[in-house]
Formats: structure tokens, sequence, C-alpha cells
């Protein structure tokens, strides 16, 4: 099993800051593509903003682009009706990563959620990100919102782009497989389980395509971060541990929902007690009861041992990002779906890049340290400490349901 990505140079790496940039970036990169894309994300939202990127995939399947785009259950549980009809006359093949049955998430197995956000277009330009197809100043909860969403995702050449395309193809195929059985269409399900295990013969090194000038200024050295349920269960909790225990300055992690293990809170720990300023900008917001209060009753350990934690309040955070070192000789940094929760580092499908680049690093550190200094307040231990019985008892209450939830998965965090 392969804990760790080979970073590879050969390179062009570009970060995406919010919705609004992320979709126009798309809307080029789907108006300019010639033979395929393929899309993952978790919710596809067809309010404002969001409908620009409909629109885009709807053109590239007119004229003749081959566009498969998978959703996950949860996150989209239903394609509206008129944007099924145009998906369908376009030519736009749409498939839902596990449909909620009757029951809906009362059994433990429909908690495994397809939560990556990628993006592949001719086998050569690729997305990556926590960014759901989601208008940044909407929320299908809380309606209008005062201030877009707090979120980041990478646009990328090089050889990062050919095992993203593998990864989300042969889900593709396992999943037309397991539709061809239910449906009884065994010799074609036979044919698509095959075809998941086969490499792809279209796909090529795009770092080929990268001028000598974009080589020689604008080559970053990175690797694809999976976590899934069969061989990448763990690679990126491993990634973040070995980062963290190697960083020697300075560490800051941005985390939409943060409820960190046993190994993720004693590895921040040691590092804020060897003198590693560690900084973790989180969800000031009350969005949803359960990542809300559960992440809550962690704060003391690591308030403690001098780990600085501050709540994002401008707007809901669902960044899910970190970067470590940036201004010395080996930076890291890593732009992706995956919270620092049980839900996406045991269950759910989940995908980030990792950088390890001097300048793409910084600029990320810049990024969130201004949040950090403009846009979050600070957690204070004695404040904490003194937060009413009422608080601590929902934040009890949801760690303890999390908890209940992991043993009836039969995980162990």
């Amino acid at each position: 099993m392969r804990h760790s990505p080979l970073l590879r140079d050969g390179h062009q790496i570009q970060l995406i800051e919010g919705g609004q940039a992320y979709f126009e970036a798309l809307v080029v990169a789907l108006d300019q593509a010639h033979s395929q894309v393929h899309m993952e994300t978790y919710i596809f939202n067809f309010h404002g903003a969001a409908s620009m990127v409909a629109e885009a995939l709807e053109r590239a399947a007119l004229r003749g682009v081959r566009v498969w785009v998978v959703v996950d259950g949860v996150g989209t549980p239903s394609l509206p009706a008129p944007w099924r009809q145009r998906f369908e006359k376009a030519g736009v093949v749409w498939l839902t990563y596990s449909p909620l049955s009757k029951l809906g998430l009362l059994i433990p197995s429909r908690w495994r959620r397809l939560h990556r956000k990628l993006c592949v277009v001719d086998g050569q330009l690729a997305f990556c990100g926590g960014i759901n197809i989601l208008d940044d100043w909407y929320d299908p909860q809380y309606g209008t919102l005062a201030h877009p969403r707090f979120d980041f995702a990478v646009r990328a050449r090089g050889a990062l782009v050919q095992p993203m395309l593998e990864t989300m193809t042969q889900l593709w195929w396992r999943m037309q497989g397991v539709r061809h059985v239910r449906q009884q269409e065994f010799p074609e399900a036979f044919s698509s389980f095959r075809a998941a295990g086969l490499h792809l013969p279209w796909t090529h090194d795009a770092a080929a395509d990268l001028s000598t000038h974009d080589r020689a200024h604008n080559v970053s050295k990175a690797g694809l971060l999976l976590r899934d349920n069969v061989l990448y269960r763990s690679q990126i909790e491993r990634a973040y541990l070995k980062a963290i225990g190697t960083a020697r300055h300075d560490i800051i992690i941005a985390n939409a929902y943060f409820l960190p293990g046993r190994r993720l809170r004693k590895a921040l720990i040691h590092a804020a007690q060897r003198g590693v300023r560690v900084r973790l900008l989180l969800q000031g917001r009350y969005e949803y009861f359960m990542q809300y209060h559960a992440a809550r009753p962690v704060y003391g350990e690591l308030l403690a041992a001098g780990v600085e934690i501050h709540e994002y309040h401008a707007s809901f955070l669902h960044a899910k990002v970190a970067v470590m070192d940036a201004d010395n000789e080996h930076p890291w940094a890593t732009v992706g779906s995956s919270n620092l929760d049980p839900l996406s580092l045991l269950l759910a499908r989940e995908a980030n890049v990792v950088v390890a680049d001097k300048g793409f690093a910084q600029k990320l550190h810049q990024r969130l340290t201004h949040a950090i200094d403009t846009q979050s307040t600070p957690v204070l231990s004695e404040v904490y400490s003194q937060r009413p019985w009422h608080q601590r008892g929902r934040d009890r209450i949801a760690f303890g349901l999390m908890r209940l939830a992991l043993f009836l998965t039969g995980n162990r965090y």
C-alpha cells in the first residue's frame, strides 16, 4: 500500500481563491476542450454563478466533446428537470455516486461519500480543490451570504494530471459496472469492470506540453494525495503527519471541519512544544451542529500546548489547505477536498494536491495570514475554559455522537 505520493517536477501550478475565480478558470478550460472533460464534485448547484459551469459543460458536449460528470448522492441528490433535459439533449453524461435509498443515511455504509472536487480536460489540464460547483455568495441552507465563502483550488499541468484522470476514470467504469450488474447486463458489466483496471491509452505526460519558458519559471514539484476505501485508506492523514513531524518553523492549517484524531493532535502538540509556531484557522460560524460542536472539546488540549486557534467569521470557511515552512528551504503545502475529521479521513473519497515549491507556499501562506489577522478571532484559553455550561453540554453531546458514529462504522480514530 502506498502512503506518500511521488513528488515530481514538470508542473505549472496556479493557486485559485474562491468560487468565482475557479468557475471562470473552469469555463475557459471547458470552452477550449477538444476531446474529453471528466468532472467530479460533491455538490453541483445551478444557482447563480455556478450555472456558468453547467452552461460550459453543455457547450462542450454540443460540439462533440465527451463530457462525464459524477456527483455525490448526498451532496447532489437530484438534477433539476430543466437541466436534466438540457444535458441529455447536449450529450452530457451524468452519474450519481451512491444515491440514497429510502433509509437514507441510517445505514453506516452509506456514510462513504464522494467528496472529491476534480476536473480534467483533454488529459492535459486538471483542477483540484475544495470548491464545489456552488455560488460563493449563496448557501442552499442559509440563502444569500453577506461575504463569499472562503475556499481554494489549484489549476495544474504536468505529470500530476495523469494519475488524477486515471483515478477518475477508474471510478467511472466501476460505477458503470455496478449499474450494469443491477440491470443484469453481465457482458456490459464485465467490460466496465475490466476497463476500470486498464491503463488509459489516450493520456500522456503533459509536462511535455510546457514550453522552455514555463519549465524555467513556472514549475512546481507536486503530487496527488488520495483517500479511498481500497488502496489509499490513510494516504492523506499520513502525509499530514509526516509534514507536521518535519516542520521546523511555521505551520498554518485552514480546515472547515476540524476534528483531528489522536495521532494528528499529538503531532500538532509535539510541533508546538519543539518551538514550531502552529496556527489553526477554523470554522467560526455555525453551519452544522455536529461539525461545529464536536470540534470544540479538543481545543483545550491544543491551546494548552501553545497551538494558536483562530475562528474565521467573515463568512463560511470551506477551505481544506495547509502550508508549512513557507519561507524555508523545504516548504510543503496542500490544497484539496479533505477535512481533518473522521468523515474525510476514514470514510470519504478525497483528493488533495501537495506542492513543494517556495513561491506557491508563500502565496498560500500570505493569504492565510491575512485571513487570520483581519477576518478571524483568536480563541483564548481563559475564554474557552469559561464558556457557558450549555455550550459545553452541546460540545460534549456532539463529540459523543461522533464517537458513536465511528463505533458503528467499525473505525478507530
